[in-house]
C-alpha cells in the first residue's frame, strides 16, 4: 500500500538520528546510503522520507542540501548528481504528483537505471488523501518501499504484498 502523503507531512516532526557527516562516515558507521530523487516542490515530504529512512538507519542525499551543488541547474548540476547516483548504494524515487510531473526525476531515474542494479533502485509510491496513488506504469519495474503492516518500512519486489524485507535489513 502506498505511503500516505499525511503520514510523510507528519514525519518532518519526528526526531532523527544524528545524520553523519561525511559518505565515509555513513559508510563507517554501516548505514545504508541512499540518492533521493524528488521534486524540489515537495521539500516537505522530502524531511519527512528523510526522517523516516534515518530512524531505519539510512543516510539519504538531497541535492538541495549540497552546498557544492550550482545554485541553478546546469551540465554541472547534471554531472555532480550522476556522480552521486553511481556513489551512494540505493537510489530512491519519492513519487508525488510533482514528481512524477518533473522534468529532472525521469532523467534521474533512468540514469540510475543504466548504472545501478535493479535491486538498487527503490520506489516509494504515495497517496493522497482521496486514495490516488502516485507512480507511473514504469516505476512499477522496481522494489518499492512501503509501510509495513507491523509498522515501520518493508521492501517488496514488483507484484508482491506478503514475503518484503525490513528497510533497516538491507
Amino acid at each position: 500500500m502506498p505511503i500516505s502523503i499525511d503520514a510523510i507531512r507528519s514525519a518532518t516532526g519526528l526526531v532523527k538520528r544524528a545524520a553523519p557527516r561525511t559518505l565515509q562516515e555513513a559508510k563507517a558507521s554501516n548505514l545504508a546510503t541512499a540518492f533521493l530523487c524528488h521534486s524540489h516542490e515537495d521539500a516537505d515530504l522530502v524531511k519527512g522520507i528523510i526522517n523516516m529512512l534515518a530512524n531505519e538507519g539510512w543516510d539519504v542525499y538531497v541535492d538541495w542540501e549540497d552546498a557544492s551543488m550550482p545554485a541553478t541547474p546546469d551540465r554541472e548540476t547534471a554531472l555532480r548528481i550522476q556522480q552521486k547516483v553511481v556513489e551512494l548504494k540505493y537510489f530512491i524515487f519519492l513519487a508525488t504528483p510533482n514528481s512524477v510531473r518533473s522534468r529532472w526525476c525521469p532523467w534521474e531515474i533512468g540514469y540510475a537505471n543504466g548504472k545501478k542494479h535493479i535491486d538498487q533502485i527503490l520506489i516509494i509510491p504515495t497517496t493522497d488523501r482521496s486514495g490516488v496513488w502516485y507512480g507511473s506504469e514504469y516505476l512499477q519495474l522496481y522494489r518499492r518501499i512501503d509501510q509495513a503492516d507491523q509498522g515501520g518500512l518493508g521492501v517488496w519486489s514488483p507484484g508482491q504484498s506478503r514475503g518484503g524485507v525490513w528497510v533497516r535489513n538491507l
